[in-house]
């Protein structure tokens, strides 16, 4: 049994090349939640996520001679990281985007490592607080208050509460991120892992989407939808998945949710050119600051500048 790796250190070559096509493929989700919510209700949309994907990735599991474990200790743990790594925050995300563009929703998004080091420093022994993350946190968090607009506490008119969504759920995955180290002790690979979690959260998810949306009742959806939802499952789930777990295993859950600062880059740009959003202003100020806060927390940047220069 190998012992969990410090996150303080630099990441890998290759560590960083899964980390980039990771935000590749979650980019591209904002972007499939963004045409499907036009012909589909929030949950309808993500039980077809988490169904398909799990679908996939019992066939993969299938063909490799792989199987699940049965213990109950493990699909606890399944449970637990299905819940909070797809139930809220797919839940809340989706919903979000039914008010905001899908740009916006995933600079929100990309807060998660900045509530990451602040949940892990209270329940982890080798994720804690320093100073340079510290002022991560508070640039990053600043750069929130102006995207959301001074004016949010007063109004909480319901884009306010799109965003105030967004956020919980980039909270939720922050607990996710430091809950799904345990599956390193457990001895669960990456890919057994995210079958495991979307098998759960779609049993989970599957009676209240069929109490709340009455999918039975609702129109057929058109072409474009139906490939959204297709490719949300398997490209932005199933095999993000895979590699989401693999990084989570070798480089642990502070460097893995630096993948939320590239994620905007995609999702932006499809959102844009693809679905015809716009940014306003302040909204790309405070882009910029959560920038800024992710690059604290990363601190590659700063051992960069300080670091004594060599003769």
């Amino acid at each position: 049994m190998t012992t969990p790796q410090s996150v303080n250190r630099s990441m890998t070559p290759f560590e960083w090349a899964m980390l980039v096509t990771l935000s590749v493929l979650w980019g591209g989700s904002f972007f499939f939640v963004g045409v499907a919510v036009a012909d589909l209700p929030p949950l309808t949309i993500v039980v077809a996520r988490v169904a398909l994907a799990a679908l996939a990735l019992h066939i993969v599991l299938a063909v490799m001679g792989a199987r699940l474990p049965g213990n109950r200790e493990v699909w606890m743990a399944f449970a637990g990281m299905g819940f909070l790594n797809n139930v809220v925050p797919f839940t809340l995300i989706v919903w979000g985007q039914t008010h905001i563009a899908s740009g916006l929703a995933s600079i929100l998004n990309a807060t998660t490592p900045l509530f990451t080091v602040i949940v892990a420093h209270g329940l982890t022994s080798d994720e804690k607080m320093t100073p340079g993350r510290l002022l991560g946190v508070a640039v990053g968090f600043a750069g929130v208050a102006i995207m959301v607009g001074g004016g949010a506490l007063g109004t909480l008119g319901v884009d306010v509460l799109a965003q105030l969504a967004v956020l919980a759920a980039a909270l939720s995955y922050a607990f996710a991120g430091v809950f799904g180290r345990r599956f390193r002790t457990l001895g669960v690979p990456p890919l057994a892992t995210a079958t495991g979690q979307v098998t759960a959260s779609s049993l989970m998810l599957l009676p209240v989407m069929l109490i709340v949306d009455e999918p039975w009742t609702l129109a057929m959806p058109s072409a474009g939808t139906v490939a959204a939802v297709v490719g949300l499952a398997l490209v932005s789930t199933a095999l993000a998945y895979i590699l989401y777990f693999r990084i989570l295993q070798t480089a642990g859950a502070t460097n893995l949710l630096l993948v939320t600062f590239l994620i905007p880059v995609s999702a932006i740009l499809l959102g844009v050119f693809a679905l015809g959003e716009t940014l306003l202003p302040r909204q790309m100020v405070g882009m910029a600051l959560i920038g800024f806060g992710l690059a604290a927390v990363d601190g590659r940047i700063g051992r960069a500048i300080w670091a004594p220069r060599q003769p």
